[in-house]
């Protein structure tokens, strides 16, 4: 039977809604809210969407379920005042430094206070104010705008599985912060941005770097030129009235010209060349059997979570270069044969880890980076917007050549799914078009048949997702030969350089329009990429050749701050054989974590039971300081095997297990 209440005295059913703030929504209420996304936990922090139930009386609608006959009103008298008075709050303890912040076009403090109707702030203003971190590559933090909402807090954590900002410290000295207060620069970081992207205000924002393109337009000496993501195309024309996934791109290219760029290139032409060498790579791991699964490495952000959590999966990750550092590689050996100028590479991108994976020492020569400013797509239109120019008006232009002719492989890359199938289709497999890697599921797997073998596939985005994937690989049989992982919710479409919100619904409609760009394209297999096949023929010989190698794949480290080390408790540790007669190795977690949820007890244990079995010749027991999964605590390590919340009562089934 159908379930209704009556919001401002209608009759509105409801269902599946998870709260009432959904249902008013439905009823077409648009209520006031900080700190709710519908993708994170509820958090009921704001108290903006304060609703009064005839009964119930006030309450959050974000934090309550839907009742069979409520009676809900939003907007009394009383919750105007509420309301008003929360805004006034929060604005008093908010910098009024409104002109000059990041945000002032799009701040959601701002926008809810103008619809409020608030002119005065009765109170006074917050004495003293915090450090901006500007450490990162990426992101900049000044605590000194935060209003407490939690959404970084949740997307880090919830979304990313990163957690590197959360809560400190209680009542009015309530802060957003990182370990210890450190820099962003000096905690685990992964640049991804999603927290700058949900914060309302602009204590986490994208660090800009327009100024240093201006003045490099305005260098007789520089040659400056641009490459556009394929993302980019499909979201940049929502600042100036056009449809999400609408593709702007002509528009785009036109904007860039009138700037002061001198040649504009695309991004999906060294993509193109990504899918080659990528596809070659897969195809000799598959014949040698081994390093599998491969690992797709054009997000910077995934790249630097596997330095940092999964350095052990390093030798898996693909060896090419996203096609950003491609492009940068190819830019400044290529074109530098046609100008005596100096060749300064802008990227275009939706991603804000692309300016810490443009400042990595793997992607320099000679000293300079290969790109040298990465500009996010909401810097690229605050520069059309300095510059004046009337972008619905602008006739489209063309890409330059050489690297402006792409295929429709090279244009999926922004959305997830798209560099696993533009290289399944590279492979000669009988497909072109995969859409069962498509779609907004956080894991897709697909099964793909190649010569007679069965293929496994994973495609996951959300760096939650990933976590969540790697650690069951390492526990299970499953064997899979091709992994892509995106930092990002939808892929690159969803990238925090992107303009806001970062609704799913906008995400699914950039990606359809990415899809629409490779329908259209005369040519969708990279290897069918003429230009391509000529800068082969000309310059880098082969796919997997020694100069393609050179301008085209790189390398990986860890990064991981704390290496394994060996600890014993006293005299009771047991001792160990030489190195030459071990057959297997146990490591027990002592950190702070493990050791407070009995990680020493369980060292114990394992010391009696190996002793009990007269195992010491076999196994080698060792505490260790940190194994860095402190949500999974106690932890233990075999072998390469990382395992946790472990207890006593698993020992005697892990030790007869090896």
């Amino acid at each position: 039977m159908a379930k209704s209440m009556y919001i401002n005295g209608q009759s509105i059913s409801f269902d599946q809604e998870k709260n009432l703030l959904e249902v008013i929504r439905k009823a077409g209420i648009e209520l006031p809210t900080f700190c709710y996304y519908s993708e994170l936990s509820i958090y009921g922090a704001c108290r903006m969407c304060l609703v009064e139930e005839e009964k119930r009386g006030i309450m959050a609608a974000c934090s309550d379920i839907p009742r069979d006959g409520y009676r809900i009103w939003t907007h009394t008298p009383a919750l105007q005042t509420q309301r008003k008075r929360t805004m006034e709050l929060l604005l008093a303890n908010h910098p009024r430094e409104c002109t000059v912040c990041s945000r002032n076009a799009d701040c959601k403090l701002r926008e809810i206070s103008h619809k409020l109707g608030v002119t005065q702030i009765r109170f006074g203003e917050l004495a003293g104010s915090a450090p901006v971190d500007s450490s990162s590559a990426s992101i900049i933090r000044d605590p000194n705008k935060c209003i407490l909402c939690g959404d970084c807090v949740r997307m880090c954590e919830e979304v990313q599985g990163v957690g590197v900002i959360g809560f400190a410290y209680r009542g009015s000295e309530a802060t957003v912060t990182t370990a210890f207060n450190k820099p962003l620069a000096e905690v685990d970081c992964i640049d991804c941005g999603q927290c700058a992207a949900v914060c309302p205000t602009g204590a986490l924002h994208v660090k800009e770097q327009m100024d240093q393109v201006w003045a490099a337009i305005h260098d007789p000496g520089k040659l400056v030129v641009a490459q556009i993501a394929p993302a980019v195309k499909v979201a940049f024309g929502e600042a100036f009235g056009m449809q999400p996934g609408e593709a702007a791109t002509g528009k785009i290219i036109a904007a860039l010209k009138k700037i002061g760029f001198d040649q504009v290139y695309d991004t999906s032409f060294a993509a193109d060349l990504t899918v080659i060498e990528e596809s070659f790579e897969f195809s000799r791991r598959l014949e040698q059997g081994e390093k599998l699964p491969l690992f797709t490495t054009c997000c910077p952000s995934w790249v630097k979570y596997a330095e940092l959590h999964y350095p052990q999966l390093l030798d898996h990750l693909s060896t090419c270069r996203s096609p950003q550092q491609m492009f940068g590689a190819l830019a400044k050996s290529y074109l530098r044969q046609q100008t005596e100028k100096d060749i300064y590479v802008v990227s275009i991108m939706p991603c804000t880890a692309k300016k810490f994976e443009a400042g990595r020492p793997e992607f320099s020569s000679e000293g300079q980076p290969q790109v040298d400013v990465v500009l996010t797509t909401q810097e690229l239109i605050k520069m059309v917007e300095t510059a004046g120019i009337a972008f619905g008006e602008l006739e489209e232009d063309i890409f330059d050549m050489p690297f402006g002719f792409s295929t429709g492989s090279g244009n999926i890359f922004g959305v997830t799914g798209g560099v696993t199938e533009a290289v399944l289709r590279n492979l000669a497999v009988d497909q072109v078009f995969f859409k069962q890697l498509r779609g907004a599921a956080g894991v897709k797997e697909a099964q793909v048949e190649k010569d007679g073998h069965l293929l496994k596939i994973a495609v996951i985005h959300g760096l939650g997702n990933a976590k969540t994937f790697l650690d069951q690989l390492g526990q299970s049989d499953e064997k899979y030969h091709l992994v892509e992982i995106m930092a990002c919710p939808g892929g690159c479409i969803g990238g925090a350089g992107q303009p806001c919100p970062p609704a799913m619904k906008i995400r699914e409609k950039r990606g359809k329009g990415l899809y629409a760009l490779d329908r259209g394209m005369q040519l969708n297999l990279a290897k069918d990429n003429p230009i391509a096949a000529r800068m082969y023929q000309l310059w880098l010989k082969e796919p997997g050749s020694e100069e393609a190698h050179r301008h085209l794949h790189t390398s990986y480290h860890s990064r991981k701050r704390i290496q394994l080390a060996e600890m014993t408790f006293g005299d009771e540790a047991p001792e160990t054989p030489p190195q030459t007669d071990r057959q297997a190795e146990i490591s027990v977690c002592v950190g702070t974590c493990c050791y407070t949820k009995g990680s020493y007890d369980l060292f114990q244990t394992f010391y009696h039971a190996i002793a009990e079995r007269k195992l010491e010749k076999r196994v080698s027991l060792q505490a260790t300081f940190c194994l860095e999964n402190c949500q999974g605590s106690p932890c233990i390590k075999i072998g390469d095997k990382i395992m946790g919340q472990v207890s006593q009562a698993d020992v005697a089934d892990l030790l007869s297990d090896l």
